[in-house]
């Protein structure tokens, strides 16, 4: 059996929808065991003064992690590291360089960082009563002796990233996705132990185990690739300064995401008290999805896209991203849908306790709402702009992110302008959103901020999709569209049937319960998935049997590794 766990540490997963299921999987239990970890830190010390402390004390390590490491060294790495293990070359010498390679970007990233989180260390007593200035001396303190311990994680999580995107490279993802588990399962040793020992201060020395968990289970497998430490910097290397110009546009462009959620915050902050928290609560719900979906499928892409985009195989890249797109899309049309027909019972189920009251129900529920008619859009977004990626052009995604923050603030003071008059739109309000009664209730201002979040994301598709096209001629656009129609059509009908199933559970169930109200969202879910399975074989769906087909070779494959293994110990 240990013989089993070893060998599939170091899977090397062959297709890409068998990638993205193992990824996706492997995401969802991260999350349910993120939401357990919310649990704990709850149960442990409530929603009071060491909580703000502890939330507050992140923004300065996250700030660092998001903005220096998150997506920019594997937007700028994956892609050229690709390039050099795939190229045939005399003695091996491309493998060479892709391993000098892999060494200079750690090196340079990790004297960075470092440098980084020793200024921030000396400055965040300045810094923090900028970002928290509500907060008294004695939590401002803490605050800043938390932030300086966890300024250790975005080191790791640095470190963590080069060997991620190895293993990416190499489509070894099993490792790469169980990293963000154990990032978790360090924080909950932290609440649960290390608070016994060192106080709130355990809270930040667990944040700083779990990245250090994060990176050092991924140092194994990539030893085991070929990678040995290397000291050196190299930033005359031609595929060093290659990288670095990736990597730029690409940092560029995770702040104007920050920029865009700063301009939510400013706009939230002018409208009633707690319509911020309403957004994040309708935004983490929607987040789900695109997580498991989304993300996953476009981290199983990049590392083929890239391989066919450096061996210049341009309708193999075609066939290859379309495939990933439909894939994506049959997925998330009809979680889209459900999303929008179990809106309040997800809602109700996930949040309604304790203070969080109906009213507040039916206002994240009409967020959700609204961010559903999006999140099609969102979920092609990373796998767009890992296409662009793959073709060694970072600057593009970040040029039409730049458009999309104007059409984002453009947006949020239209849709302001629209809700504040929502009792003008009645026939909206009861038609779609149910909501016309709460006009007097409520600020229903609020509903501008998914709004405007979902009109800038079809945008910023849209116009990723166009210069797609443009940099490689063809998107195989039939395709997508024969299977856009067919998905589209199938979520609908899915749809209608979880409405109808909604229905009628109501007359069976108590829905003022929270065991009825689970109830009842649970069985029209399955309902409708059923509706949409059935819809998709009828309407002969090729996403359907890609995804069937490659479900079947996985647990197939996994079978014959127990098999296999069964038979080496009974033969020891």
């Amino acid at each position: 059996m240990f013989k089993f766990f070893f060998k599939s540490l170091n899977w090397q997963t062959q297709s890409i929808t068998s990638a993205a299921i193992l990824i996706g999987g492997l995401s969802l239990v991260s999350r349910l065991i993120g939401i357990f970890r919310d649990r704990i830190l709850a149960a442990e010390f409530g929603a009071g003064d060491t909580l703000d402390i502890y939330y507050a004390a992140f923004r300065l390590p996250d700030l660092v992690y998001n903005l220096l490491i998150l997506g920019a060294v594997s937007a700028g790495l994956i892609p050229v590291f690709t390039a050099l293990i795939t190229k045939k070359s005399i003695f091996g010498r491309a493998k060479k360089e892709a391993w000098l390679l892999v060494n200079s970007v750690l090196n340079l990233l990790m004297v960075g960082t470092v440098i980084v989180c020793a200024i921030l260390f000396f400055i965040a007593p300045y810094l923090m009563p900028a970002i928290t200035p509500g907060f008294s001396p004695e939590k401002m303190k803490l605050v800043v002796g938390l932030s300086q311990v966890m300024f250790l994680s975005p080191i790791f999580l640095g470190l963590s990233a080069i060997f991620g995107s190895i293993l990416q490279s190499y489509k070894r993802f099993f490792i790469y996705s169980l990293a963000p588990i154990f990032y978790n399962v360090g924080i909950i040793i932290g609440a649960i132990y290390f608070t016994r020992w060192w106080g709130i201060y355990g809270l930040a020395w667990g944040v700083v185990l779990g990245a250090f968990i994060h990176f050092i289970i991924q140092v194994p497998p990539s030893v085991s690739l070929g990678w040995r430490y290397g000291f050196g910097f190299n930033l005359k290397n031609k595929n060093v300064r290659l990288v670095s110009r990736l990597m730029i546009p690409r940092t560029l462009t995770l702040v104007l995401n920050q920029l865009n959620f700063l301009t939510v915050t400013i706009i939230a902050s002018t409208l009633a008290a707690g319509s911020l928290a309403v957004f994040n609560l309708a935004n983490n719900l929607q987040s789900f999805p695109l997580g498991i979906f989304g993300v996953s499928f476009a981290v199983a892409a990049l590392p083929v896209l890239s391989e066919l985009a450096a061996r210049k195989k341009i309708n193999d890249f075609v066939k290859t991203f379309s495939a990933a797109f439909r894939q994506t899309l049959f997925f998330i049309a009809p979680l889209s849908v459900l999303l929008y027909v179990l809106r309040a019972q997800v809602t109700r189920v996930i949040l309604g306790s304790g203070s969080f009251d109906w009213l507040d129900t039916r206002l994240v529920a009409a967020s959700l709402a609204i961010f559903s008619l999006g999140l099609f859009a969102q979920g092609l977004l990373p796998l767009l702009t890992r296409g662009f990626y793959a073709l060694h052009n970072s600057k593009t995604p970040f040029y039409i992110g730049i458009f999309s923050l104007i059409v984002n603030v453009l947006a949020l003071w239209f849709f302001r302008f629209v809700f504040g008059f929502a009792n003008w739109f009645s026939f909206f309000m009861v038609a779609i959103l149910k909501m016309a009664d709460l006009w007097h209730l409520y600020d229903l201002r609020i509903l501008a901020l998914p709004a405007a979040i979902t009109v800038s994301s079809i945008f910023n598709m849209i116009l990723l999709m166009i210069w797609l096209k443009k940099m490689i001629g063809r998107l195989d656009g039939r395709k997508i569209i024969d299977s856009t129609f067919r998905i589209a059509f199938a979520s609908l009908g899915g749809g209608l049937l979880a409405y109808a199933s909604l229905q009628l559970m109501a007359q069976a169930v108590i829905t003022e319960t929270f065991l009825g109200i689970l109830a009842q969202g649970l069985v029209a879910g399955l309902v409708g998935l059923f509706g949409y399975w059935l819809l998709g074989l009828l309407l002969n769906m090729e996403e359907m049997a890609v995804f069937t087909s490659s479900l079947k070779r996985k647990l197939l494959k996994s079978a014959r590794r127990v098999e296999d293994t069964n038979i080496e110990g009974e033969g020891i």
